[in-house]
């Protein structure tokens, strides 16, 4: 199978899924392509699939990412597509935030114009290391109502990676079977 990945990252961690993703998926031998959606990224017309994922930051998603969204949108609806949603509150468990997740994503492809066959939370990290003084202070006191890590000498990944390695197996299993996620 031939996949495009277009991702949008803030400090890097939604790149380093993107990226888990490629590898994993390149082992089984489909051919992947993946692009920051920064870095002008190949129209998905001459692919067979595409994943979008981006990390929400002040419930939204980045910019760059949105523009390829909905330039895209036809495209992307007429293929089997996925929108990976990372994001820190979706490593508590706790309904609302993943309710206000789900909201959060759907709202990012609805106003693109977008329909994924799947859209899937993806629990985030904690990037102390990579904020500026401000940023970490914010995160921190996040952090602490939300009963996290507090310690801002080093960073934290909630990732469940097993997670994302059996959505990448269940999305091309789908696809090769020509259906769409359920």
């Amino acid at each position: 199978m031939k996949l495009l990945i277009v991702y949008g990252t803030t400090e890097g961690h939604t790149r380093k899924i993107a990226r888990f993703i490629e590898d994993h998926l390149q082992a089984q031998g489909h051919a992947v392509s993946i692009s920051d959606a920064t870095d002008e990224p190949p129209a998905p017309v001459s692919f067979d699939a595409a994943i979008l994922a981006g990390s929400v930051h002040m419930q939204r998603h980045q910019n760059a990412l949105a523009h390829y969204a909905k330039a895209y949108a036809a495209e992307l609806n007429a293929m089997p597509s996925a929108f990976l949603s990372v994001s820190l509150g979706v490593a508590s468990g706790d309904e609302a935030l993943m309710h206000e997740a789900m909201l959060n994503a759907t709202a990012f492809a609805r106003e693109a114009g977008w329909a994924p066959h799947r859209i899937v939370l993806v629990a985030g990290a904690l990037k102390y290391l990579e904020y500026d003084f401000l940023k970490r202070m914010i995160m921190r006191m996040i952090a602490k109502k939300e009963g996290r890590d507090t310690n801002t000498t080093k960073d934290y990944e909630y990732t469940d990676w097993d997670a994302v390695r059996s959505f990448s197996d269940e999305f091309v299993a789908v696809k090769a079977k020509t259906a769409p996620i359920k």
